[in-house]
């Protein structure tokens, strides 16, 4: 039986640590207890930019994804994207990004040295502000995947996303009819009701967490800014 041998390990800004491992040709990330993203569940992070683009009326959108993970919601993004369209990342960790360019250079590939991308090591809410004043260019779409969802697992400050100031903030951040994508592990109404506080048109989804409706069943909610 194949065991899971540790590669790497990298301290998060609260001083807890995540862990890169190997399984077999599989890799998994994971603080404590809980495995927060691994190359086998990897289907419903490709859907949420999948599905966003496909709701997307912009012809060269340019769009905001917060957090990089593994990469699959970029690359799904990178895939599905126009030469015109932009891609923002906000990652917080330097090691995630050695650990895609390192040990999993295999799963990224040359997708980093895209002309279209724009990664910065920087919290996505600071990006979201410099939209907001007009520092840069706002937003077609707000991508989130930060943590577990609204529950902030990995960083208490991810919470600040998801409350209603946050929730404003995003919006804010948006052109017109553009969308807040966010992704989560499980199902959570109060959110959904924050989402529609916020003054944002909601469709909810259900996803596999891997393809051939097999795996867990993940959430993303589509928020849709009013014109």
């Amino acid at each position: 039986m194949l065991k899971r041998e540790l590669i790497d390990t990298a301290e998060i800004d609260d001083g807890e640590t995540l862990e890169l491992y190997s399984h077999g040709r599989d890799f998994m990330i994971v603080l404590g207890r809980n495995e927060l993203m691994s190359t086998r569940m990897r289907f419903s992070e490709e859907q949420l930019a999948d599905l966003t683009v496909e709701r997307l009326e912009a012809d060269n959108p340019r769009i905001l994804i917060g957090g990089y993970g593994m990469g699959f919601t970029y690359r799904a993004a990178h895939e599905r994207l126009g030469e015109g369209a932009q891609i923002v990342i906000g990652e917080i960790s330097h090691s995630i990004l050695e650990w895609a360019q390192g040990p999993m250079a295999e799963l990224t590939g040359d997708t980093l040295s895209d002309p279209r991308l724009d990664l910065k090591i920087c919290d996505v809410a600071a990006l979201i502000d410099d939209a907001i004043d007009g520092t840069c260019e706002k937003f077609d779409a707000i991508l989130l995947d930060v943590d577990n969802g609204p529950d902030g697992l990995v960083r208490e400050d991810n919470n600040r996303l998801y409350s209603r100031t946050g929730l404003g903030k995003a919006r804010d951040a948006l052109k017109p009819d553009g969308i807040l994508s966010v992704w989560s592990a499980a199902p959570d109404p109060a959110f959904r009701r924050r989402l529609k506080e916020a003054g944002l048109d909601v469709e909810e989804k259900r996803v596999r967490s891997r393809p051939n409706n097999k795996g867990a069943h993940h959430i993303i909610w589509f928020a849709r800014k009013r014109r």
